[in-house]
């Protein structure tokens, strides 16, 4: 990427000039209304809240998000329907000046809100997120370029495996398409990161991790918003080459669909992740054939779907790692409708595929769960508990951990994909 794509909008100093000119702009929007009297500000922050909630309850009845916006996204939007207001009423009334500016200061404080609302979630890292360059250029996976399994011989056993002098320092991300055989699922364009290990020709058989991004989402968003490359190198260097397979998978078809990876009414969306992805997997991509070196794992719907992966397939799926995910499956704030939606309004064949009344009829001794939720994000840590909790009663080897300063952001995945993998790796076998 250039220096331009390249540009960080979360954490460089891109968000903070924004933030800093915004509040000049933000004066100068107010100065002088004022003096001539405060009726039209307050109007304009009662219409500005108004619009605030309004964009909330859009989002949820729209499928954007199964739960209320955070209150400093709910502030931003406030603030920029106010600068819009504020300025709309300067060009309609003002002075010269005030027509000229107004709609540049407006601008200002819109632009600053966007970049602080991207901040919290931590959504777009840079520019080349935004306009679609960081995964535009990422080649298919095919036998020919060494990257499938008919490419590979037998692999050679972990404990003799010490990495070559011509290894490579980097692990690569390829595409591909999954097909849905078993469940008629079509999905979007899959994701596959094979580690530097995976690139010798005499490699070891690698444990497996499969990915799941939020909703509304895709798969590309574990490699931007996720930084998954960038993590799975890190933890490829300090173990030999080592890594999981991994592969990002897309349960939803759409960007705001939502099968809440269930088999329902609404698709097979389980058949497809439980049958159909470990098939492909298996055929493609020369893993291990032991599943207990086999994880699924996700952020929010994603963590959510992961716990439901390991609940109800722990054959397939003995290590979940759960990143601020849901205390059961949703359309919306409604339960009834969800479970109408999906169900038919059978509500027992609803509950019957949720992680908590799995826990309490099954027993899972031989499985693993990660957790982890944004420290600043007291619902979803709430989530986090009560399943963790659930999880630990029925057998599961449990690990909680809050990350310090974040919301419901992508920050939660993007920090706690690394040390998810250092508790795992025993279990993995990529540490002795």
């Amino acid at each position: 990427m250039g220096p331009l794509t390249a540009l960080d909008l979360v954490q460089g100093p891109l968000a903070t000039t924004a933030a800093l000119l915004a509040l000049p702009a933000a004066a100068f929007l107010l100065i002088g209304r004022w003096r001539r009297g405060a009726l039209f500000p307050l109007v304009a922050a009662a219409l500005a809240a108004g619009i605030a909630y309004g964009a909330g309850e859009w989002a949820m009845s729209s499928g954007l998000s199964t739960h209320p916006l955070p209150l400093p996204v709910l502030g931003w939007i406030a603030a920029a329907a106010g600068a819009l207001l504020l300025a709309a009423g300067g060009i309609y009334r003002g002075r010269w000046l005030r027509r000229v500016l107004g709609p540049v200061a407006a601008v200002l404080v819109v632009a600053a809100a966007a970049l602080q609302i991207n901040a919290y979630y931590g959504f777009y890292r840079t520019v080349g997120d935004l306009a679609g360059a960081s995964t535009a250029d990422i080649a298919p996976l095919t036998a020919a370029s060494g990257d499938a399994r008919a490419a590979a011989p037998q692999p050679v056993p972990l404990s003799s495996w010490a990495p070559p002098a011509d290894m490579p320092d980097h692990g690569q991300v390829r595409s591909a398409r999954i097909p849905g055989t078993a469940s008629g699922f079509t999905a979007r364009r899959a994701y596959v990161y094979l580690p530097p290990a995976h690139a010798v020709r005499r490699h070891p058989a690698l444990p497996v991790l499969v990915l799941v991004a939020g909703q509304p989402g895709s798969p590309a968003d574990w490699l931007t918003a996720g930084r998954l490359e960038h993590v799975l190198d890190a933890f490829a260097a300090a173990h030999r080459g080592l890594a999981p397979i991994t592969v990002v998978v897309d349960p939803n078809g759409a960007l705001t669909a939502n099968t809440m990876c269930m088999d329902s009414r609404i698709a097979r969306a389980d058949t497809y992740l439980a049958t159909d992805v470990p098939a492909w997997i298996a055929a493609t991509l020369d893993p291990a054939t032991d599943h207990t070196r086999w994880a699924i794992g996700g952020f929010s719907f994603g963590g959510t779907c992961a716990m439901q992966m390991a609940a109800l397939h722990p054959g397939t799926f003995r290590n979940a790692l759960v990143f601020s995910g849901e205390a059961e499956p949703a359309l919306g704030r409604s339960r009834a409708a969800t479970i109408q939606q999906s169900f038919g309004g059978d509500t027992a064949a609803f509950e019957a595929l949720t992680p908590l009344h799995q826990f309490k009829k099954r027993h899972y001794h031989h499985s693993w769960a990660y957790f982890a939720a944004g420290a600043e994000d007291a619902e979803f840590t709430a989530c986090m508990h009560t399943v963790a909790s659930a999880a630990a009663h029925a057998g599961m080897t449990v690990r909680a951990e809050g990350i310090p300063a974040v919301g419901h952001s992508w920050r939660v995945p993007a920090a706690a994909l690394g040390p998810a993998l250092d508790w795992l790796s025993g279990r993995l076998a990529l540490a002795p």
